[in-house]
Formats: structure tokens, C-alpha cells, sequence
């Protein structure tokens, strides 16, 4: 690791992500944190805001998420402009028992949208339809 390069985990997916050594939909970056679309979305628009350090979770090391809630903020606030989003929700797990699948820091900004209200319906296991991503990653960019 080079000097002042911040800490990473080879076995990281979102280690890689940050990296660039795996490709994504990147929507937003800046000093301490890189935001993505996810791959399984559970509403259109769902997207990822990592540390670029890498941190297991919300309690696991020094802490994080002061850190990186300037970009969750701007990201929440990009995504309901540009994909016309009518609420937001922020959902981050910390641990196996609380569901966190990717053990690397990460918040969910999720789009909502008046259709499909409510907690209840937050995730959502149907696959996104064949060109959705690219379609909203394309939604996203055209406003940069």
C-alpha cells in the first residue's frame, strides 16, 4: 500500500469497487467515499455509498460515518432530482444478524417512489428489468 493511500482489504468487493479494479456505475465520489449503483436494486435509482477506507461496519474500528454523510446527503439529494424520487430511505446494517452481506461500511440511499409506500415495501426482491441500470445510471449522469 502506497503512503497515504487509505486502508484496503484484498478480498473486499466494494474494496475493489473503490479501487477501480471492478467496474461499476459510479454516481458520486468524492475524498472519503464513492457512491454506486447496486446491482440487485430494490427500487429504481438504489444506490451504494462506501468509505474509501476500508471499514468493516458501523461499529467495527474508528469510526466512519461522519465521514462519509456529506456524500450520502449529496447522493440523496441527487437522486431524488434526477429520478424524481418522491421520499428517500437510508439503511445501513451492521453485522450478519442484522443482514449486512458485504462486510465494508456501507449506507443504501434508496429512491421511493408514491406507487410502492411504506416500509413494508422497501425491499423489494423482484431483478430489475434487462437495461434498468443503464437507463438510470444514464438519468443520473445527464444532470453532471
Amino acid at each position: 500500500m502506497r503512503v497515504g493511500a487509505p486502508p484496503t482489504d484484498p478480498d473486499c468487493v466494494f474494496c475493489g469497487i473503490v479501487a477501480g479494479t471492478i467496474p461499476s456505475r459510479q454516481v458520486y465520489a468524492d475524498e472519503h467515499a464513492v457512491a454506486f449503483l447496486d446491482l440487485a436494486p430494490w427500487h429504481r435509482g438504489h444506490t451504494l455509498v462506501v468509505p474509501r477506507r476500508h471499514v468493516p461496519d458501523l461499529l467495527t474500528g474508528e469510526p466512519a460515518l461522519t465521514e462519509i454523510a456529506p456524500a450520502v446527503d449529496a447522493v440523496a439529494r441527487l437522486l431524488q432530482q434526477r429520478l424524481a424520487a418522491d421520499g428517500i430511505n437510508l439503511v445501513s446494517s451492521a453485522g450478519a444478524v442484522a443482514g449486512q452481506e458485504v462486510f465494508h461500511l456501507h449506507v443504501h440511499v434508496v429512491p421511493r417512489y408514491a406507487d410502492e409506500p411504506g416500509l413494508l415495501r422497501l425491499v423489494n426482491p423482484a431483478s430489475a428489468p434487462e437495461g434498468e441500470l443503464e437507463s438510470v445510471f444514464g438519468q443520473i449522469r445527464a444532470g453532471a
